[in-house]
């Protein structure tokens, strides 16, 4: 047996039990894919990531990420939380107030920045790829019966469409907030209509908001991950963005702000920043960024293998 220590954060709120958790192992060199799995399955939180030496010279860290279920290609919350407890650490150096880093991830090389705002808080920013439009999920019957909705309460303006910027989400446009709060998913619908479909993550957001300065209210369903309901997606949230910047749903020529709430309906509000630049029409940017709470530390003892 060995001795791993770990760390406790929450991601994209200020302050403890809000935002999303993540628990984070430092230094995992010596943990094998199987036990990195077996601990995120442990945790049961929506992702847990592991930091090993990055594989390419001037890289900073190589970061796995793993929700109970399998291992992500990315994620929003994790490298945004591990960004934080590393700099927390020291073990990113804030020479100054702004400092960048390249975490490596499964879809390549992710560009960090981190900045120290004027109360000393850090603000994490990550780049995430360039978006994907996918398919559109055409039976909206079926997609308001797996939300326990009426058909009414989707917006019948716009396509429940595929996107990615590494992880794909189905995104479900609803009318209004009382459509959000009365969301029941049902996985049996799901198990008929979308566990085999592009996209098995379902993102259904309304533009009306229950916080001033927020522009979308969000949830997100992911069963196949073994995640039930999602406080905070940082994955999403790019994608998201992108969504609403195609449909010209935000302001913005060459760079459209966008806040998204997510997570109140668990207790847990969680607020995330995105910005999407672009040139006519063609998206050439996609970043999204929030801040940390460190919630704590311990170790555990780990064995070699399962």
């Amino acid at each position: 047996m060995s001795i791993y220590h770990y760390c406790l954060v929450e991601a994209f709120t200020e302050r403890a039990c809000g935002g999303n958790p993540l628990e984070f192992f430092p230094d995992a060199r010596v943990l094998s894919s199987e036990l990195m799995q077996a601990l995120a399955k442990e945790f049961n939180l929506s992702e847990t990531s592991f930091v090993l030496p990055p594989q390419k010279p001037g890289n900073g860290f190589q970061v796995r990420i793993f929700t109970p279920a399998s291992e992500l290609p990315m994620a929003g919350h994790p490298t945004v939380g591990t960004a934080f407890v590393l700099a927390r650490k020291q073990l990113i150096k804030m020479t100054e107030p702004t400092t960048s880093i390249i975490f490596e991830e499964g879809v390549g090389d992710i560009a960090v920045t981190l900045k120290t705002l004027p109360n000393q808080h850090l603000s994490i920013q990550m780049r995430q790829p360039l978006p994907t439009f996918g398919e559109q999920f055409r039976d909206r019957a079926a997609i308001a019966e797996l939300l326990s909705l009426s058909l009414e309460d989707l917006d019948p303006a716009l396509p429940c469409e595929v996107v990615s910027c590494g992880v794909p989400f189905l995104f479900v446009p609803l009318k209004n907030l009382a459509a959000a709060h009365a969301i029941r998913f049902r996985q049996d619908v799901w198990e008929r209509v979308l566990r085999d479909f592009s996209a098995s993550q379902v993102f259904a957001f309304t533009r009306e908001v229950e916080t001033p300065g927020s522009t979308v209210h969000s949830r997100m369903f992911a069963p196949a991950l073994s995640v039930p309901e999602d406080p905070a997606t940082g994955a999403a949230s790019g994608p998201l963005g992108c969504y609403l910047v195609r449909h010209k749903l935000v302001e913005g020529t060459a760079s459209a702000r966008i806040v998204s709430e997510q997570g109140l309906e668990m207790g847990r509000p969680s607020f995330i920043q995105i910005e999407i630049d672009s040139v006519g029409d063609a998206i050439t940017g996609v970043y999204i960024s929030g801040q940390c709470h460190f919630m704590g530390e311990g170790s555990m003892e780990v064995p070699a293998s399962l």
